[in-house]
């Protein structure tokens, strides 16, 4: 009896299910509800923020009225007929979540409408062309509305980043560069290509655009667990729409409310973005490490212009290097202007922005290999630059790290203006290594040396098309001749004086590395004396012709001096020591009794070294210096005596 009432129930639960309409597809997509809707974050962008835009503020014109015009109401029947109109490939029916999701847009947020409607001019294009590419319906385009509502530098509560919100992890897998300076998935152009390449996956995994498009949000994984607890395959989204994570519910519903808003938002009373100028950009390669302080300045643009255009460098610092090329994104003015000052750029204010590939602490002494102790020091130096063409005194100042009133103020340039083929003096910083095992008297002839460092010839070539005349060449040419022999003596005086100051100074302390006689100081004293008679009587020519010859004399020793201990160091041989005493190897051999053909010489060992001019042999070979630096100099002589009348030749013609 029990299994007769049994099998009559079950027949009967039977008859009722197939009598029962069967709910089809359509059906479902349009009366599916949901009363636990999460909005994305996107909904939640705060607006007053992304109104301080600078794109905004200096390329479009938004509406300020937008919140208090009338919304306009649309019945369901509008709704449905507007969706279909819509010209797509992926399906975008109506439904009540839809419905929540348009309602959103028209009535809470129309200020963000209108911004985005405003980034759109210039991000919408970048999407379009990414997604023709890849040969994927353009609709795609409104995918960053939903995730990042057009904001580059978007980052949500679980990390996602950019316009197209990925995970480090994704960014990383489809070969975006993430990393401390640089970030990929907030540039427009790479993650656009990126994020089309990665739907374009999606899709030929599920066969469905509203499948691929949740598996964007939530990931493959879910969706497959989601397919498998709906019945397998054949499912679309609204098939397995509450087997799915809550945030993914409502993408798919979102993504349609988002091409409904961008395209019907005029008949909500929600006015067109409009631009105030065009914004073509162009991009360059950069394989040094740039600031963008340091491009600002240099091409007079706003810091704010720069970081709009490369929302990718997170600390405005281009990490270029000669292995690396990284992008630079410039409005398209500007791109030309880079290229031409791109060493100016690097330039300016080095010492602020430059990355230090070395740094000894302070104070701290450093073992290089010849086992010499030495400690870094930064100065102040002196350098001469030529004007080249096309260069200015703001250009010219920028690439030595000066500004402009310095550099008129310390060459006496009035408003400010320089002409081609003028020497300028700069300042610049510089390091230096200063050792602390060696004399102190190299160290301020190496410093010296710098500091009156002479400008490199001008090897640019001259436009045959120059409208200079014969008489400017002319004394262009004899200007530049006079400067480069003043800036020639000025170098020789501080030389010497450098020389001089050694010298003085030898007479308290010695130095272990360099051996010298000791009748040199009165030798520098006697040049010094003959230099300071010189100028006084005001024959500059001969005092540098003196300083000259006196540096090509060589040493000249009058009195026998006594013979001097030296230690023997790493790396020093008998030739090497023979040299620098000025003494040949043979008398270096002969004063330490060393016999045989071979270097046999020990590294802490002591040596005899011979007075220099002790036998008749060094002083002939001396002399015969001697002469051979007067005839060199007597034909310098004649040279600039040469040089002199042309010159002369040259300034008679121009009075004629």
């Amino acid at each position: 009896m029990k299994r007769y009432y049994t099998l009559l129930i079950t027949t009967l639960l039977t008859l009722a299910a197939v009598a029962a309409p069967k709910q089809n597809v359509l059906t479902l997509k349009q009366t599916i509800t949901d009363d636990d809707i999460v909005f994305p974050e996107s909904f939640e962008t705060d607006t007053h923020e992304m109104m301080q835009n600078w794109y905004l503020q200096n390329y479009t014109v938004l509406d300020a009225d937008v919140e208090s015009r009338a919304t306009g109401e649309v019945s369901e029947e509008e709704y449905i007929k507007r969706l279909r109109a819509i010209p797509s490939v992926i399906e975008m029916p109506y439904n009540q979540v839809v419905r929540s999701y348009i309602d959103r847009y028209v009535k809470r947020n129309r200020t963000l409408v209108e911004e985005m409607l405003g980034m759109s001019l210039y991000y919408m294009p970048i999407f379009e062309q990414a997604l023709e590419k890849e040969q994927l319906p353009l609709e795609l385009k409104y995918l960053p509305v939903i995730e990042s509502a057009l904001n580059p530098n978007a980052v949500s509560r679980a990390g996602a980043a950019g316009l197209w919100q990925f995970m480090v992890g994704t960014g990383k897998g489809l070969g975006l560069e993430v990393n401390s300076l640089v970030d990929e998935r907030r540039d427009p152009y790479r993650s656009s290509e990126k994020a089309a390449s990665y739907l374009k996956n999606l899709f030929s995994i599920y066969g469905d655009w509203s499948l691929a498009i949740a598996a964007y949000n939530c990931g493959p994984g879910n969706v497959n667990k989601a397919l498998q607890r709906a019945g397998g395959e054949g499912k679309d989204f609204w098939d397995i729409y509450h087997y799915l994570p809550r945030e993914t519910r409502g993408y798919v519903p979102a993504f349609i409310a988002a091409n409904y808003i961008m395209t019907y938002f005029k008949r909500h009373n929600i006015s067109p973005s409009l631009a105030r100028k065009p914004l073509i950009t162009d991009t360059v390669g950069v394989n040094r490490r740039i600031h963008f302080s340091q491009i600002s300045h240099v091409l007079n643009m706003p810091i704010e212009e720069i970081r709009v255009l490369n929302p990718q460098y997170r600390h405005d610092v281009i990490p270029g290097d000669e292995n690396h090329n990284y992008t630079l994104c410039l409005p398209s003015q500007q791109v030309y202007s880079y290229i031409m000052s791109e060493d100016s750029i690097a330039a300016y204010r080095n010492d602020l922005y430059a990355h230090r590939d070395v740094v000894e602490p302070a104070g701290v002494t450093v073992n290089n290999d010849n086992n010499r102790n030495y400690t870094w020091e930064t100065k102040t130096v002196t350098q001469y630059h030529k004007v080249r063409r096309g260069e200015n005194a703001s250009k010219i100042a920028a690439r030595y790290g000066m500004t402009t009133k310095q550099l008129a103020q310390l060459n006496g340039l009035r408003h400010g203006k320089v002409q081609r083929g003028q020497t300028l003096k700069v300042t610049t910083r510089k390091r230096y290594k200063v050792y602390t095992n060696q004399s102190a008297d190299n160290n301020e002839e190496l410093l010296a040396e710098a500091s009156t460092k002479q400008p490199q010839p001008d090897s640019e070539e001259v436009d045959d098309n120059d409208n200079d005349n014969d008489n400017d060449e002319e004394e262009s040419e004899s200007e530049q001749i006079e400067e480069v022999q003043r800036v020639e003596r000025e170098a020789a005086q501080a030389k010497l004086a450098a020389q001089t100051k050694k010298a003085e100074e030898k007479k308290t302390t010695r130095s272990t590395n360099v051996v010298e006689p000791a009748s040199d100081s009165k030798q520098w004293h006697s040049r010094n004396a003959k230099y300071a008679d010189n100028r006084k009587s005001g024959n500059r020519e001969t005092t540098y012709k003196n300083s000259r010859s006196s540096k090509r004399g060589g040493k000249h020793v009058e009195k026998e001096a006594k013979p001097v201990e030296h230690t023997i160091k790493k790396g020093e041989s008998l030739d090497k020591i023979a040299k620098k005493a000025g003494v040949s190897v043979a008398e270096l051999k002969k004063a330490n009794g060393i016999t045989g053909s071979g270097d046999k010489i020990k590294v802490g060992e002591s040596l005899k070294i011979p007075a220099k001019g002790s036998t008749a042999t060094t002083k002939a070979a001396k002399a015969g210096k001697s002469k051979a630096a007067t005839s060199k100099s007597s034909k310098r002589d004649s040279k600039a005596t040469s040089g002199s009348k042309k010159s002369s030749k040259k300034s008679s013609k121009r009075r004629k």
